[in-house]
């Protein structure tokens, strides 16, 4: 049963992991038309990616409009998580309720409210969509703050700090901050993740005039299926990274947690 098992998890990951292969193989060959592999390898399309200003500049805005997103998170709904679950418990189901919303709304409800809504106002549209992008990333930061709380015994942190003299903001800012740093930082790079892959709502609302990563991926894919799959391929690394650091932190965040 057990050698079952492990046959099915690898056919399972070999199917998985099969179109990420074809997709980077096809962004580094010259042709591959007759043969079972590329007929040659070449690194022509990353750097034809690499030169085309359309795909930095695409680039750079995906990079901004995520980490605007991520920061403003950060910022303010930071801040409110602490204080709900560390001082105001009872709030939390309520809190629980409003996250449970967010995945109530597809990206083409939200865009069709956000046109209806924004369209005949002075407010740009790119600003209604950061403000959406913050509410998205409401449950994965959420989770990740009150885990780490959990974790680190936030309530008791502060409040031994408070024994010793600190007041509250100096124990937030220099205990209880710095104790679930790495939790933060892999909501914030989940969020900055899930949001630089997002389509639906950035493409009916702005389109082409703030084009990002995935707007320029679907322009691409119809004139040279080469340059998308360097794109993909690109985006898999960036995923990729993320992932990898992700993991690193939050091993180091156990290992603490475990001292």
């Amino acid at each position: 049963m057990k050698k079952f098992t492990i046959v099915i998890l690898i056919l399972i990951g070999v199917y998985l992991a099969l179109p990420i292969l074809a997709t980077a193989l096809y962004a580094f060959s010259t042709e591959w038309n007759k043969t079972i592999l590329p007929e040659g390898l070449t690194l022509e399309w990353i750097n034809t990616l690499f030169r085309d200003a359309r795909f930095i500049e695409a680039f750079g805005r995906s990079v901004l409009l995520s980490g605007s997103a991520v920061f403003i998170s950060i910022l303010f709904i930071v801040p409110a998580i602490f204080v709900i679950v560390l001082y105001f418990p009872s709030l939390e189901k309520w809190f629980q309720a409003s996250i449970v919303m967010v995945y109530a709304f597809p990206g083409v409800i939200l865009a069709v409210g956000l046109i209806r809504f924004y369209s005949g106002t002075s407010l740009p549209m790119i600003l209604a969509v950061i403000g959406v992008y913050v509410i998205s990333v409401l449950p994965y930061m959420y989770q990740g703050t009150r885990n780490s709380l959990r974790n680190v015994q936030g309530r008791q942190l502060m409040d031994a700090a408070e024994l010793l003299g600190a007041s509250k903001m100096e124990a937030f800012r220099k205990v209880l901050l710095p104790s679930v740093y790495p939790g933060l930082f892999v909501s914030a790079l989940l969020s900055f993740s899930v949001l630089f892959g997002e389509f639906v709502l950035i493409n009916l609302v702005v389109g082409s005039r703030f084009e990002t990563v995935q707007i320029y991926l679907m322009s691409k894919l119809s004139t040279s299926g080469h340059v998308a799959s360097a794109i993909v391929f690109v985006y898999i690394v960036l995923m990729g990274i993320l992932t990898l650091v992700m993991a690193t932190l939050t091993k180091r965040a156990k290992g603490m947690t475990r001292a």
